[in-house]
């Protein structure tokens, strides 16, 4: 039996991903599902737990270090082990830098996006090394190419791509692989509830949503890769041009990453 904690579990990706293990491995999956929200997680265990998976919910607010500590503590008081982290908790954001006066909600997101990712990654590390396992770092293409009024956001996730990618080559000789994901827009609500620039709730997206990648897509490419201990999973096609056209012909990106945006919140 594999256990693999999840983190941002109660909703959006981090919920699709704990479906889709739970269907695709019935009884030899043990998921450990993270989120602050206790009664969304007991939703998503039992719609796991009916697919056959066992399952212990664990509320868990990642920017909190002791927190992190107790969710891989108790994933190995109920299992016994851990063979895989998948660290998709985290919060949007999107505020032209100008008008933003208090920058502590900066500090705050970095503290979910980075700062609950090593701490995650750093409790489970001895266990992941004893199972030889895997680690996912749910990164985006906001932590690739530098997306205006997502200053706060793309910091994080460049951030963490940068972490994520010196752990890989640390850990390679035990075994244990690193995964970086970057999903592009995705079908959540997770823009909705991310920071605007007083520090409150958006309430709306500031991304062009038309061709948004369907959740349940965005969590098989998740799954495949870690399953496959790929190095990266870049999820778009402009994602991946972009990724490279941004070192030749970086005002060119900027454009193109302007013209994500909806014409209202444009600067």
């Amino acid at each position: 039996m594999n256990t693999i904690i999840i983190t941002g579990a109660s909703d959006g990706i981090g919920a699709e991903i704990a479906r889709q293990l739970a269907r695709k491995h019935g009884a030899d999956v043990a998921l450990v599902l993270a989120a602050r929200n206790a009664a969304m997680l007991e939703q998503v265990a039992a719609q796991c737990a009916a697919l056959g998976a066992r399952t212990l919910v664990a509320p868990t607010d990642v920017s909190v270090q002791a927190q992190c500590v107790a969710l891989v503590d108790a994933a190995i008081a109920r299992f016994g082990s851990i063979d895989a982290l998948i660290n998709n908790a985290g919060r949007s954001a999107h505020a032209l830098f100008a008008e933003v006066e208090d920058l502590g909600w900066y500090e705050e997101l970095m503290r979910i996006n980075l700062w609950g990712s090593v701490w995650c990654t750093h409790a489970a590390l001895p266990f992941l090394k004893q199972s030889r396992g895997r680690i996912v770092a749910v990164s985006s293409l906001a932590g690739l190419v530098g997306v205006p009024g997502r200053t706060a956001y793309s910091a994080t996730k460049f951030a963490m791509a940068g972490f994520f990618e010196a752990l890989r080559a640390e850990l390679k000789p035990a075994g244990v692989s690193v995964t970086t994901a970057y999903p592009g827009v995705v079908a959540t609500q997770i823009r909705h509830r991310g920071y605007n620039a007083a520090g409150g709730q958006l309430g709306s997206s500031s991304l062009k949503e038309d061709q948004a990648m369907p959740v349940e897509e965005c969590a098989a490419l998740i799954i495949a890769g870690m399953h496959a201990r790929q190095r990266e999973v870049v999820m778009s096609t402009k994602g991946k041009l972009g990724r490279w056209l941004k070192l030749i012909a970086p005002g060119l990106v900027e454009k193109i990453a302007l013209a994500a945006l909806k014409d209202d919140v444009k600067p």
